[in-house]
Parts: structure tokens; sequence; C-alpha cells
């Protein structure tokens, strides 16, 4: 009974989380496609250069503390009050450190531009800082749905308000307004659809308890934001912000599509495994068939966007985003195992081991960082290629860490994986064959699309897929239900 429950949360979870994302991607995509060709590169750039703030000040507000509620065991209401208010305090803090920094960031990158729109950017910190518990109840408790909900309502009235302002000549204003908004909305809905409310008590000792965890989260993100956004900070002080654009919209479509799949992992992850108990064996079959539905949807998704990003940048975008299809295409080949690596991040923080997440990701971080700086006389695209290349292989460090405690053999995980990448392979390999003769780049965007797409799912059908056939059944049942 415990093993059905589990696995129907772990169907809903997934179903929702990743409708959610996908809807959002979709919705985001419209919004970008046209935000792309009506505003320029150097518009795109200096709101490029801020990412690594941004990302830097999200972590130190939320502090690891979502993790750590989602993992508590007994937790009560004084937990959550604790985190609450440490958050809203950080967010205040963290405001007023950048808003006096705005100048020194303008400087270093020789953009006076910069000081007033990092000040407006910057703000979306104190909205989120209020819904960081909001977000932490609502994942421990798997309601999906609501969270689905909020994030696609605040996805489109945020996309619709950036559109109409890059229509009215905002420039790169209409990106910054459109972040704030959705960080408003969502911050609000999150508010509206959780019962869970704070009190003024100021009682700190739950956070003091939780520090022990959440340190070494705080650590590993505050790495892996700095090794990820390297590239965008060493491009916007010595090239151009237009450089930074062309890196920026790549980057962007390639987030789309694995924002997508490390979302619905990670948000899943952590919360089912941590159900599952003490059960190693439990816990390894439930940890394969998240391997193998993850390479059934990474794969395919993501070296599917690498194999049409020509045509895509080309008809979608605009010839002038030309420069971004060599870095979209290298993104997407990396991105299409990083969702693997979500997993094990679940498991181990499942298993209140962020002593391991912490080792993992900041020597991840670390080659990161050198690997960017050796490559960086290179060129961008070097620099690219050396980041999406460890990114993917990553998975395998992974397993070596966990091999003892999941007791998960390589050649199990291989078997679980390569079964996908071979379908996947042959599909981009049928479609590059049935469209080379097409002249017409419109055209061969479609039917690349179509092409590999249908033989995919054949081939999952001639093979048996289990992962292929649960999520039809899964998705009948639903609409049985309904």
């Amino acid at each position: 009974m415990a093993e059905e429950s589990l696995k129907v949360k772990t169907s809903r979870g997934l179903f929702w989380g990743g409708a959610s994302n996908l809807v959002q991607q979709v919705l985001n995509a419209a919004f970008g496609i046209y935000l792309a060709r009506t505003l320029s590169a150097g518009d795109y750039g200096l709101v490029g250069m801020l990412a690594v703030f941004s990302l830097l000040a999200l972590v130190l507000q939320e502090g690891g503390f979502s993790s750590a509620l989602i993992n508590r065991k007994g937790i009560v209401h004084a937990d959550y009050n604790a985190v609450f208010w440490v958050s809203v305090l950080v967010s205040f803090a963290i405001y007023a450190v950048l808003f006096a920094a705005a100048p020194l960031i303008a400087r270093y990158f020789h953009q006076p531009a910069l000081v007033m729109l990092s000040r407006w950017v910057f703000l979306g910190f104190i909205f989120s800082g209020f819904a960081v518990v909001q977000k932490a109840y609502l994942t421990r408790k798997m309601e999906y749905r609501k969270m689905a909900i909020v994030n696609m309502a605040a996805t489109v009235i945020s996309g619709v308000t950036g559109v109409v302002l890059a229509w009215r000549g905002f420039a790169y204003w209409a990106l910054v307004i459109q972040a704030l908004v959705y960080s408003l909305l969502s911050a609000a809905g999150l508010w509206v659809c959780s019962d869970w409310r704070p009190r003024l008590q100021l009682n700190f000792k739950p956070v003091g308890e939780m520090l022990r965890f959440s340190a070494k989260l705080i650590m590993t993100s505050a790495f892996a934001i700095i090794s990820n956004n390297l590239i965008t900070v060493l491009l916007g002080r010595f090239y151009s912000a237009v450089k930074v654009g062309y890196y920026t919209q790549a980057s962007k479509w390639n987030g789309m599509g694995s924002n997508v799949l490390n979302a619905m992992i990670g948000s899943v992850s952590q919360p089912v495994l941590s159900n599952v108990g003490d059960d190693g064996q439990r816990r390894l079959r439930v940890f394969r068939k998240m391997v193998r539905f993850t390479a059934f949807i990474s794969f395919p998704a993501m070296l599917g966007l690498a194999f049409i990003a020509p045509e895509f940048i080309t008809c979608v975008l605009g010839d002038k985003w030309a420069e971004s299809i060599p870095l979209l295409t290298i993104l997407c080949i990396g991105a299409a195992f990083t969702p693997l690596s979500a997993n094990y991040s679940g498991l181990v923080l499942s298993l209140g081991r962020s002593d391991r997440y912490m080792l993992s990701n900041i020597l991840q971080s670390t080659l990161l960082l050198i690997a960017v700086f050796v490559c960086y006389p290179y060129g961008v695209q070097a620099m690219v290629i050396a980041i999406s290349a460890l990114n993917g292989m990553w998975v395998l460090v992974w397993w070596m860490l966990m091999r003892r405690d999941l007791g998960y053999s390589l050649r199990a995980l291989l078997a679980d994986i390569l079964p996908y990448l071979g379908i996947t392979l042959v599909s981009i390999a049928a479609g590059w064959l049935a469209t080379k003769g097409i002249t017409v780049m419109a055209w061969t965007l479609v039917a690349k699309i179509a092409v590999t797409a249908a033989v995919y799912v054949l081939l999952l059908v001639v093979t048996g897929s289990v992962a292929f056939k649960e999520s039809i059944n899964f998705i009948l049942r639903r609409e049985r239900e309904s």
C-alpha cells in the first residue's frame, strides 16, 4: 500500500512538475521570440551581466533552508516561522548591500546604465524572500498542482507585461520589469495557495539547528553559480554587451529546455526519496525508475534541440542571432545529461548527506572555474565546450560517490540510460537523412521535428519501453478520471 501510495505521489509530482515547467517554458518561448526579435543583443547583454549577482543573492536569501525544511523530521510551526523571518531579514540586508554596490558593478562592466538598472533588478529578492517558506511548505506536502497554477499564471501576466513594454520601446527595461512582475506575482500566489502563516515570534533556535545542514548547501550553490556564470562575467568585462547577449540568448533557450527537466526531477526526487524510509532495496528500485524516466525524457528533448538549433535560431529568432547557434548546440549536448545528476542530488539530500552534496558540487564548480580560465584565451566556444563536457560527465562522478550507499552498479546505470541514448541518436540520424535534401529552412525545421519524434516513438514501441508505457497509461488514466 505504501509503495503504491508513493508511486501515485511520484507520478503526480512528475506530471504536475513537468506540466508546469513545460507550459512555463512554452509561454516563455512565445514571449521570448517576440522579445528577441524586438530587442537587441546589447539589451540582453546588459541584463545578463547582472545574472551572477541575482543568483548569488537568491542562494544567500534561501540559505539552503528550503531543503532543510523539506528534510526535517517532526517539523513544527516554529521551524517554518524561524526560517521565514531569517529569509525576510536576509533579503532586505542583501538588497541594501547590492544597492550600495551598484556603482561598483557598473564600473566593473564599463556600463553606467547598470547603476539604476541593477537597483531595480535586485528588488526581486525582496519579493521572493517572502515566499521561501511558502514554497518549501507546499513542496513538503507535495502540492505540485497548486504551485503549477501559480507559476503558470505568473508567467502569463509577466510575459504579457514584457511584450507590451518592448512594443512600446522600453528596450532592456522590458526584461527587468517582466522579471519583477513574475517575482511579485509568484510570491503572492504561493501565499494564497498555502494555509501556513508566520507569527511575530523571533525564535531563531530552529535555524541554528538547521544551519549545519543548510550551510553546506549555501557554499555549494554559491560555487556552482560563480562557475556557471563566469563566462558572462568575463565577456562583460573584456568584451561587449553584444557578446554577452549572444551567449545569454543561447543559454536562455538551452535553459528553457533543461529547466523543465531539472525542475521536474529536482522538485520530486528529494521529497519522494525522503518518504521511502530506510528500505535500501526499495530506495534502489525507486531511484532506478527515476533515472530511466529521466533518460527517456532528457535525451530526445535536449539532443533534439541541439539537432534543430540552426533552423530554430534562424527561422524563429532571426539572422541577427546567428552567433548563438553553435553555443546553443554545445550547451544542449551537455544539458542532455545534467538531469541525471539531479536525481543524485535529490538522493543525497533525502539521506541528509549535505556534506557529500557539497563535496560533489564544489569539486565540479572548481573544475569548471579552472576550465573556463584555461579556455578563456581561445574564445567563448572553447569555454562553452569545456563547461558542457564537465556538466555532462558529472553523473559518473555522482555514481562513484554513491555506488556503495545505493548499491547501484555502473553496469546497471548504463543499462538504464544507454538504450534511450541509442534510440535518440538513431532517431536524429533518421531525421537528418530524411531532411538533408530540403532547401527551405522553415520546412527543414518542421520535418526534422516530425521525423525525429515519429521515429523515436516508433522505436520505443518496438523495444517495449516500460517508461513510455507507464507514461501513456498515466495520461490515459488521468483522462478517464477527469
